[in-house]
C-alpha cells in the first residue's frame, strides 16, 4: 500500500529524513514515534505531497508522489497536528468547502452526512467552527482528512491537547477506521499508540531505530533477563536466598500482593536463565514460587532506550 525508499531531506546543512525505508501494509495501522526533530511530520510531509524529498521514493498503491502527486493525494486522507480549519464557517460549510477541494466525485449530501455521523458531529454540522470545543474541532479536522473516502489517512498528533474523555473517543474512531483504511499515526502519547497500533517505526535523528509490534520490541531488548516472581516467605530471607546465586544482578521486593507472598523484580545478568537455579534455591529454602513471568517493557521504556542510547553514540 506504501513504500518508503531510501527516503532523505536535507534543510541546508541538516538532515531531516536520512535514507529511510520501509512499508505499510494494505488494513495496517502504524504507530510512527520520535522525539521532537526526529523527522516524523518531515516524513509525513513528504508522504502527502506537501513537500518534496531531495532523494528515495514514495510509493502509494504504486504511484509516486514525485511522478503521480494527483493520483497519490487522491488516496490520501491528512489530519496535521494543527487542523486547517477555517473558524468563521460552520461545520457543513466548511466540509461543503473541502469537499470542493478534493474534487469528490460521491454525492455531495450523502457523503458528508456520512463522515459527519462516523466522527459524531452531526449535531454540531450548523455551529461556527470557532464556538466549537477543541474535541470537537479535532473531530472536524479529522472529518475533512475522510472525505473522498481515502485508503490511507496520515494523522500527526490526533489526540494533542483533548482531555481524557475526548482522547478514548477519538482512539474509538480511529481504531473503527482502521478496519477499512490504512492508517500511519503519529502520537507523543505512547500509551495510545499502544491500544491502536499494530506495528510501530521509531525514527531519532531522520534514521529508523526499531520497526516491529511493541510486543517483538520489548522481547528484543529484554532478552528475557528480567522477571517478576511471587515468593512465599519473609522478604529478608527470600532476598538473601535470590542475591546467593550466581547470575543475579538486581533484586527488587515490589510490595505484598497477596497474603504471605511479595513480588520481586529480579534481573539476571545477560544470556543467563535464571529460572531453574532459582526454583531450586527457593524450593530448598521453604519459600515456593506461586508466579513468575517475564517483565515486558512498555512502550515508553522501549522508546526512551532506543533514542536515549542513540543520543549517546
Amino acid at each position: 500500500m506504501i513504500e518508503i525508499s531510501g527516503l532523505t531531506k536535507w534543510y541546508g546543512d541538516n538532515v531531516g529524513v536520512d535514507n529511510i525505508d520501509f512499508t505499510v501494509q494494505k488494513g495496517e495501522i502504524l504507530g510512527f514515534l520520535g522525539p521532537n526533530g526526529a523527522g516524523k511530520s518531515t516524513t509525513m510531509n513528504i508522504i502527502t505531497g506537501y513537500i518534496p524529498s531531495n532523494a528515495g521514493s514514495v510509493k502509494v498503491s504504486g504511484y509516486d508522489i514525485l511522478k503521480e502527486p494527483a493520483e497519490v493525494k487522491k488516496r490520501i486522507g491528512y489530519l496535521p497536528e494543527h487542523p486547517p480549519l477555517y473558524m468563521d464557517m460552520t461545520v457543513r460549510e466548511y466540509l461543503n468547502f473541502i469537499y470542493e477541494i478534493k474534487k469528490v466525485t460521491f454525492n455531495r449530501k450523502s457523503h458528508i452526512d456520512e463522515v459527519m455521523d462516523l466522527v459524531k458531529i452531526g449535531d454540531m454540522q450548523k455551529r461556527l467552527i470557532k464556538n466549537l470545543s477543541k474535541g470537537y474541532k479535532q473531530r472536524v479536522g479529522l472529518a475533512q482528512a475522510l472525505l473522498g473516502n481515502p485508503e490511507v489517512l496520515i494523522l500527526d498528533e490526533p489526540t494533542v491537547g483533548l482531555d481524557p474523555k475526548q482522547i478514548i473517543e477519538i482512539r474509538n474512531v480511529i481504531k473503527a477506521l482502521g478496519k477499512e483504511h490504512t492508517i500511519i499515526l503519529s502520537s507523543h502519547i505512547l500509551p495510545e499508540i499502544n491500544a491502536i497500533c499494530e506495528r510501530v517505526i521509531i525514527i531519532n535523528k531522520g534514521k529508523i531505530v526499531a520497526s516491529d509490534t511493541p510486543q517483538n520490541l520489548s522481547k528484543k531488548l529484554t532478552n528475557d533477563s528480567k522477571l517478576i516472581v511471587r515468593i512465599a516467605g519473609p522478604e529478608a530471607q527470600v532476598i538473601k536466598s535470590l542475591k546467593a546465586l550466581n547470575g543475579i544482578k538486581y533484586v527488587e521486593a515490589q510490595g505484598e500482593k497477596e497474603p504471605f507472598s511479595m513480588d520481586y523484580i529480579v534481573e539476571a545478568q545477560p544470556s543467563i536463565d535464571i529460572r531453574k537455579p532459582m526454583f531450586n534455591e527457593l524450593s530448598k529454602q521453604g519459600h515456593p514460587i506461586l508466579m513468575l513471568k517475564s517483565l515486558d517493557l512498555t512502550l515508553e521504556d522501549i522508546f526512551l532506550q532506543l533514542t536515549t542510547e542513540e543520543e549517546g553514540m
